[in-house]
């Protein structure tokens, strides 16, 4: 009977374990012109990696490049997967042409679900293109 029973809490805990399992997304960050004149004002690259860990949400990433200092980031929540959206969480950038964005965040039940439906993005707002400058989609 304990044999029976040892087994049955391996697997219990187990199974817990990989549905607790943290999800990672990768973003590269790419230049996104909204129009024609912002073309002279952006560019740069960046990448980051998120991860979710129950609630707990985290990202951690670098970018270069910009043709100004960055000022602000943010995670934006679009209607859905492409689709442009307002801003939802703030993160911490360095306010230079090349440095490093992250945050960390308790998300609540319907950030994940729409986290989950591809609908966030990050984008890094610059001195030159206050609208953004660099861009990326969270995907698994």
């Amino acid at each position: 009977m304990q044999r029976w029973m040892a087994i049955v809490l391996g697997l219990a805990l187990a199974l817990s374990a990989s549905a607790q399992s943290p999800e990672t997304y990768k973003v590269r960050l790419a230049p996104v012109a909204i129009d024609a004149a912002m073309k002279a004002v952006i560019a740069g690259e960046g990448s980051f990696t998120a991860t979710l860990a129950g609630t707990k949400f985290t990202l951690n990433g670098t970018f270069t490049g910009l043709k100004s200092n960055a000022t602000l980031a943010h995670i934006h929540q679009g209607t859905a997967p492409g689709v442009r959206g307002g801003v939802l969480l703030n993160l911490n950038v360095t306010k230079a042409t090349n440095g490093e964005i992250s945050g960390m965040f308790d998300l609540t039940p319907e950030q994940i679900e729409n986290l989950h439906k591809g609908r966030w993005y990050v984008q890094i707002h610059s001195e030159k293109a206050p609208a953004g400058n660099l861009w990326g989609w969270l995907v698994r």
